[in-house]
């Protein structure tokens, strides 16, 4: 009997077992959880630490090579002295498409570089401009005809707008020219600029998401980068109009050229008076720019665009080069498009 009972006082433990158990099992989910986490914030900062150094690598890289391609066209422009005409009718034209890669450099960089780097980037194109049609008109005098000495009385104030033959070169460099303006990293806002703000500028809208945007005026140049489901209204742009990396959006453009790269599902209103550009982009829809806003007609000759020429629905796609229709781009179904803008831009 004494067995009986000490066997039945020994039986409360055994069922304590499984509760321990639990328990144990429950410590260690936590431990390796916490663990877990531990490990996904170690890697966290370490990809937070190789962004920050590759962008570091890529703007000490582009200081580099951007300072030593400068240097190369300063040394140019100190050589033209005491050179015969031939040699700087050769010597400009080489300057020239120097500055235009170096123009392109600073474009294709403006993702990594910080916004005093790209304006300290853009100062120094537009003084290299400056420098540049400055010495051509000291060694390349324009005096033998009285009609050229008068054009050149013209030209010095406005540098941005030369004579038609050079300015097809030019446009590049050009762009950046004026100070640069525009919005960046936004979200779910209503962004407006006015012509003051804009007329004969550089703009530049990036990291913007979910925003309506009216520029009312007629710039430069238009560079959009990493804008998704936003919409985007410009007036007459004289030059270029730049897309790239753009998602989800719709645009109203009037230019004499658009370039659209690395842009998906897109609807693009445009006026457009030599051709339009798309390269790795997909489901782009164009129709005509039917924007308007007061002043427009004004903004259009400011532009010199002509309104009666619209090259809207030839698109040139550089990744299809089939005779057939290319599958990235088609035309907006007239039923699609849009026909009141207040209404879509309302709040």
């Amino acid at each position: 009997m004494e067995q009986v009972g000490e066997e039945e006082k020994r039986e409360p433990p055994t069922e304590e077992i499984p509760e321990l158990d639990r328990r144990k099992e429950k410590m260690v989910e936590i431990l390796q959880r916490r663990d877990q986490e531990r490990q996904q914030g170690v890697e966290r900062r370490k990809l937070a630490k190789d962004v920050i150094t590759v962008k570091e690598e890529k703007s000490n890289f582009f200081a580099s090579a951007f300072s030593a391609e400068r240097s190369a066209i300063e040394a140019l422009l100190a050589s033209c002295e005491g050179a015969d005409r031939t040699a700087l009718v050769a010597s400009f034209e080489e300057i020239g498409q120097k500055i235009q890669r170096l123009q392109k450099f600073v474009n294709d960089s403006m993702m990594f570089l910080s916004a005093y780097e790209l304006r300290q980037a853009q100062a120094a194109v537009h003084k290299l401009q400056g420098a540049t049609v400055e010495k051509r008109d000291q060694c390349l005098p324009k005096k033998k005809f009285a009609f050229k000495s008068r054009r050149k009385e013209n030209v010095g104030p406005k540098e941005a707008k030369p004579s038609p033959p050079p300015d097809r070169r030019a446009d590049q460099p050009m762009v950046i020219e004026q100070n640069l303006c525009g919005f960046s990293d936004a979200d779910s806002q209503v962004l407006v600029s006015s012509a003051d703000e804009i007329n004969g500028k550089d703009v530049l809208l990036t990291r913007l998401s979910g925003c309506s945007v009216k520029l009312l005026g007629s710039p430069n140049t238009l560079h959009v980068k990493d804008v998704t489901n936003s919409k985007v209204l410009c007036g007459p742009v004289s030059t270029s109009v730049f897309v790239d990396q753009s998602a989800g959006c719709t645009f109203a453009f009037a230019c004499q050229q658009l370039r659209t790269h690395n842009t998906k599902d897109a609807n693009v209103y445009l006026h457009v008076t030599s051709r339009a550009i798309v390269e790795d982009c997909n489901g782009i829809s164009f129709a005509p720019f039917n924007w308007t806003y007061e002043g427009i007609e004004r903004d259009f000759e400011q532009a010199g665009l002509d309104r009666t020429k619209n090259n809207w629905n030839i698109i040139d796609d550089f990744n299809w080069l089939a005779s057939d229709h290319s599958p990235n781009w088609s035309i907006l179904p007239e039923e699609s498009r849009i026909t009141d803008w207040d209404e879509i831009l309302a709040p």
